[in-house]
């Protein structure tokens, strides 16, 4: 047991070196603007002249918006970060959402809001998948979960940013902070190196990189592919249904008091990072994703139970119950760290930048059929069938899913 202590020690703190630190705050200032129009949603409309039901219309119209920015730009990132490099896509996606950011806060109109929304979500989606990838393919095997972990971890607390900034200064000043936060990274990332095992590929000139296409053209690639995908819907499930709708079932089940969704979302993403960070550890120090990522698809289970079954709770108890929920679908990091290890180098940027963002994607899905439910089912029973249904697709898909704690990434898609 002490060697294996000591041998988890020194390579957590190999993780600790320039690339990660800067991958991280690329991706904390990817986060504080993803969570930011959520919590500036009212004000910036309300300034703009937008009242009543036109609040929630026009939100969910620039909200969709984002996310068609960020279903395309997560292939247009993906495939560039095969074809060009990691490098290319941190520098590239960061400038325009940041540029974006800044836009946003000088909008005078509905049309131009959703402008900035759209370039912004672009920009938004090539983050995560680029600084996986960077720092999965400069670490050694034994400590690349570390160095994602750390990533995912600091990146959350982006959203914790947002919060706060969105409930301390005006909507547009919140935008600006987050647009100028990112052009100062630019600089820190001059002096980031391009992934060797990249360039070792993009000198032969023979090897096909970036193809997105071919993750459809083979059967085995796209089954790997899609499970990948799978395996993250419960966590979304959580946090676009029972967090992002907590006041509505805080009635529901009957709790006594007044529920904000801002505080159920807080104490939610509060516990994604701590979920984050043991389930990244978890996962290094018992050298296997797929136990780790079994293990809090069960306790999500369990906790989905808890909330749904609840009765009376005081809010602070329903907090509590929210904060937990979000200690169980921690296992982002896991989960984008095992995508970054199911495929070949030519094809990795690909996998790992489209695969969260298609998971972003999936909760229309999700509550599309949540609602189709609903007026039959009701909100506790829809919300009992569509979670289970995302739990259950989850664990089929990883039980198929290769175990990649050990792989080495120097390897080729064919």
């Amino acid at each position: 047991m002490e060697n294996t202590q000591s041998w988890s020690w020194d390579h957590f703190k190999s993780a600790f070196n320039f690339t990660v630190l800067v991958a991280s705050l690329g991706y904390f200032v990817d986060m504080y603007d993803l969570v930011l129009f959520g919590i500036v949603r009212i004000e910036s409309l309300t300034s703009l002249g937008v009242s009543g039901d036109d609040l929630v219309t026009q939100g969910v119209f620039l909200l969709n918006m984002q996310m068609i920015g960020m279903l395309l730009g997560g292939i247009i990132w993906g495939i560039l970060g095969d074809k060009k490099g990691r490098i290319s896509v941190l520098f590239g996606s960061i400038a325009l959402y940041s540029i974006a950011n800044i836009a946003n806060a000088f909008v005078l109109s509905v049309p131009a809001y959703a402008a900035a929304r759209f370039f912004a979500g672009i920009g938004l989606a090539g983050e995560l998948g680029a600084a996986i990838t960077l720092v999965s393919e400069t670490l050694k095997k034994e400590a690349r979960g570390f160095g994602t972990t750390i990533v995912a971890s600091v990146g959350i607390m982006g959203s914790v940013t947002a919060g706060y900034v969105g409930g301390h200064f005006s909507w547009k000043w919140a935008y600006i902070f987050g647009g100028l936060l990112g052009l100062v990274l630019l600089a820190l990332r001059a002096k980031m190196l391009e992934s060797g095992m990249f360039q070792s590929v993009q000198s032969n000139l023979a090897i096909k990189r970036g193809d997105f296409l071919s993750l459809f053209t083979n059967r085995k690639r796209f089954l790997k592919y899609l499970g990948c995908i799978l395996i993250g819907f419960p966590m979304w499930f959580v946090v676009g249904i029972l967090i992002i709708l907590s006041p509505e079932f805080a009635v529901v089940l009957g709790v006594k008091g007044s529920v904000s969704a801002g505080n159920a979302i807080m104490y939610a993403y509060t516990g994604l990072v701590i979920g984050d960070l043991l389930s990244g550890f978890s996962s290094q120090i018992f050298r296997s994703r797929k136990k780790i990522i079994l293990i809090f698809i069960l306790l999500t289970s369990l906790f989905v139970v808890g909330y749904l079954s609840s009765s009376n709770l005081s809010v602070n108890a329903f907090y509590v119950l929210c904060f937990v929920m979000g200690i169980s679908i921690g296992y982002w990091a896991v989960f984008v760290t095992i995508a970054a290890e199911q495929f070949g180098t030519n094809l990795r940027a690909t996998v790992t930048t489209t695969v969260p963002n298609f998971v972003r994607g999936g909760v229309v899905l999700i509550t599309l059929s949540f609602q189709a439910l609903k007026s039959t089912y009701g909100l506790v029973g829809s919300a009992y069938i569509v979670g289970f249904t995302t739990i259950a697709i989850a664990l089929v898909a990883l039980y198929f899913m290769e175990e990649t704690f050990h792989k080495d990434l120097n390897y080729l898609e064919e």
